[in-house]
């Protein structure tokens, strides 16, 4: 007889016990877990490469298992599965437990490594010590705590990656988008730069998929120099650098909105959409919340310009015999550059902001162009009347380490699993802006279709209300929306599109639609 449960209630079902499959695969993956563990409390693995083998590949196995189990002998198609009534997903005691634990992770990870074995003077010990085998097989090197945390974080995305396409398998347009973050993370930030730091050590390490001012870092001396030292290799990878940041970003952000890199590149999304899927309903969608949001995401980004400005700053010099890019040239530049923005934004899109996002965009730019008028008063290697070192270090402690670290991963479990994204990320800001202002990319609405199930607005991982847009027949051009299509992946009814081509033709005036903005008589008269 067959144990597909065929039901298709919108309101879920309460969780089951876990079957005995999940238990054991359960079992079978803790004791992954359970080899780290012990590692980090320096028991010594006499095989390191072996046991750390067994312990990544318990880790996938176990979580591949019990996606199966959870999902092989369901209907395709989304359910909410319970997801209020259980303590892990709503933010209920095991919810916070989790949540302490990542956030603790965290912590040792970015602020003791010692603690995990990391020695500077001699061998590794610990956790970090099992990882030295896999660390010189690809770029010959004795591992780091980034090391570890750059493994166990694509063994998360690739494992939790088949979990989230077990569970959204009916919908094409997920599988591979996941499928795409999993490569991206897996080649682009893992494998490839380790391979390349063995072939030519003078590389600075380089994830090939961030950008600035993700890899706000990328424009420091020392890793300037370093590509310059490395030679035509190096040089190619700060020119693509550079042309990421003002020519390929913008065009793909054009075409096809922010969730070319959001939902299919960035590492970060592809850990909050693979390993933080089961907490996206805890998502605030409060306006409140999105007002709060505004605010700090784009300091950040204010933050991060001042900082990186700062920075390169710095290191320029004024003689033009021996600069071409000197610390005026490159002012003038950076003042020449926002205004433009700026100025293009006021006269021509203006009408697209709301009036307390006008009054920020003109109090920012106030703010940045007094400052940078301000480095005439400055000292060597000062500007802003700060050093520019402590810039750097304020930046990388608050936003890199405190914010998308430690508040960004360890609070999936509490505040959802996009807070990072929401919140903090600059790159998010940026990408957000020219997504809001000149990108084809929108979500349509058939508001004649909604039955208002709300499944839309829980599961929006942005904090956006989805619902009210359906309700309303408005497509849905938010700045904050990431385009993983989760909301119209849930969807019963097929109301929410994701589009990216042009307005005209898209219409069949012989189907009647409502929510799309469509004048019929202006159809009809077309004829």
């Amino acid at each position: 007889m067959s144990t597909l449960d065929k039901s298709m209630a919108l309101t879920g079902q309460p969780p089951k016990s876990l079957s005995k499959g999940q238990k054991l695969a359960t079992l079978w993956g803790m004791a992954g877990l359970g080899i780290l563990l012990l590692a980090s409390f320096n028991i010594n693995f006499p095989n390191k490469g072996l046991w750390l083998s067994l312990a990544l590949l318990s880790i996938f196995g176990g979580t591949f298992w019990f996606s199966k189990e959870a999902y092989g002998q369901k209907h395709k198609g989304i359910k909410n599965d319970g997801v209020w009534f259980k303590s892990i997903s709503s933010a209920g005691l095991f919810g916070w437990l989790a949540g302490i634990a990542l956030t603790g992770f965290y912590i040792v990870l970015y602020f003791f490594p010692a603690y995990l074995g990391l020695s500077s003077k001699g061998d590794n010990t610990g956790v970090i010590a099992l990882f030295d085998p896999l660390s010189k097989m690809l770029s010959g090197n004795p591992a780091s705590q980034w090391f570890v945390y750059g493994t166990l974080y694509t063994v998360a995305i690739l494992a939790f990656g088949v979990k989230f396409i077990w569970k959204y398998r009916h919908n094409r347009y997920e599988v591979l988008r996941t499928i795409s973050v999993m490569f991206f993370q897996a080649a682009f930030a893992f494998l490839i730069p380790e391979i390349m730091a063995r072939l030519n050590g003078k590389i600075p390490y380089y994830d090939l998929k961030n950008m600035w001012p993700l890899n706000y870092y990328n424009f420091e001396r020392y890793r300037i120099n370093g590509f310059i030292d490395a030679g035509d290799v190096g040089m190619a990878m700060l020119l693509f650098g550079i042309l990421t940041i003002f020519v390929i970003s913008p065009i793909l952000t054009f075409k096809y909105g922010k969730r070319w890199y959001c939902s299919w590149v960035c590492g970060c999304g592809g850990l909050a959409e693979t390993a933080g899927d089961s907490f996206r309903q805890l998502s605030d969608k409060k306006v409140s919340a999105w007002k709060v949001e505004r605010w700090v995401v784009h300091s950040v980004v204010v933050f991060v310009t001042l900082m990186t400005t700062a920075v390169i700053y710095s290191y320029l010099g004024n003689d033009t015999s021996k600069y071409w890019l000197t610390k005026t040239t490159f002012l003038v530049g950076v003042t020449a550059i926002l205004t433009l923005v700026f100025g293009w934004v006021m006269l021509f899109k203006r009408q697209e902001l709301q009036k307390d996002a006008q009054y920020g965009a003109i109090g920012y730019f106030v703010i940045i162009m007094a400052l940078i008028g301000l480095h005439y008063f400055s000292g060597d290697g000062n500007i802003f009347l700060f050093k520019s070192e402590s810039l750097r270090k304020s930046y990388g402690f608050l936003i890199g380490s405190i914010f998308s670290g430690v508040i960004g991963t360890g609070f999936y479990p509490l505040l959802g699993n996009r807070v990072w994204c929401r919140f903090g990320c600059p790159m998010a800001a940026i990408l957000g802006f020219q997504q809001r202002l000149f990108s084809r990319f929108r979500i349509t609405t058939n508001g004649g279709q909604c039955i208002s199930c709300g499944n839309c607005s829980t599961y929006c991982e942005m904090g956006i209300d989805v619902r009210a847009y359906a309700q309303k027949g408005e497509n849905i051009v938010r700045s904050s929306c990431v385009g993983c299509g989760i909301c119209s992946a849930v969807c019963p009814r097929g109301v929410l599109k994701l589009e990216n081509g042009p307005l005209k033709g898209r219409i069949d005036s012989n189907q009647v639609l409502l929510g799309n903005d469509v004048d019929l008589m202006d159809l009809v008269n077309q004829k």
